[in-house]
């Protein structure tokens, strides 16, 4: 299961894109200022998607840390400026697509899975994906192909698939307070209308069998998993 980081300033467009990409079975998370994303180049999703007009930190900047942090790591670069300077100059950066606005979310999608193909299809390229899959909540370990989790001295946890879908999508945005909606959108699916108490209900049963996993609750809003 693919992480990736999105990084897009317009509030809406952030969320359509996000909506997108989620839709795909993907792991989102959505930055809106260059500042935050940086903080979380140490993290090296599968894929990067950069806004190259950000506040703070803009996109070219974030790409040359990225790219010096891991210079194989994918990144799409999407733009509103002049496209053919933008293309050229971030190209030369080591980017590995570019889109210029305006597009059709769909596209991003398309070229997201052709790059993601493209990158992680060979032997050697599966394995990194392999050892990227695994998440660490504490003295819990997520091995998010094999979808298994395990307690610190090895054992095994039976969590049923929303328990684990919910668990991963905590654990990849950690730091985060992530309000009830959210949460049904990215375990649900962003068509589900039943009650968002359906979260709470999953979180205290995620909670009964993860007793030592630092997931607070934020009242008024949501959750929030607490960073190691």
């Amino acid at each position: 299961m693919y992480r990736i980081f999105l990084v897009e300033d317009e509030e809406h467009l952030n969320g359509v894109l996000a909506a997108y990409l989620e839709k795909e079975g993907w792991h989102v998370r959505a930055f809106r200022d260059g500042s935050s994303a940086q903080a979380a180049i140490a993290e090296r999703p599968d894929l990067w998607v950069l806004d190259i007009m950000l506040p703070g930190v803009d996109g070219f900047q974030l790409m040359r840390e990225i790219k010096a942090a891991d210079p194989l790591q994918p990144v799409i670069f999407i733009s509103a400026r002049d496209a053919d300077i933008d293309r050229i100059v971030g190209l030369e950066m080591g980017s590995d697509d570019y889109l210029a606005k305006p597009f059709l979310p769909r596209e991003l999608v398309i070229r997201s899975r052709k790059l993601l193909e493209r990158v992680y299809g060979s032997a050697a390229a599966a394995a990194v994906q392999d050892r990227r899959s695994k998440l660490t909540a504490g003295t819990y370990v997520i091995d998010e192909q094999a979808r298994i989790v395990e307690d610190g001295d090895g054992n095994k946890l039976d969590l049923t698939s929303k328990e684990f879908e919910l668990l991963v999508f905590f654990v990849s945005h950690s730091g985060q307070i992530l309000e009830r909606e959210q949460v049904l959108a990215a375990v649900w699916g962003i068509d589900y209308y039943g009650s968002d108490r359906v979260v709470d209900d999953l979180v205290r049963r995620l909670r009964r069998k993860l007793p030592e996993l630092r997931l607070e609750t934020v009242y008024g809003f949501g959750y929030r998993m607490v960073k190691a």
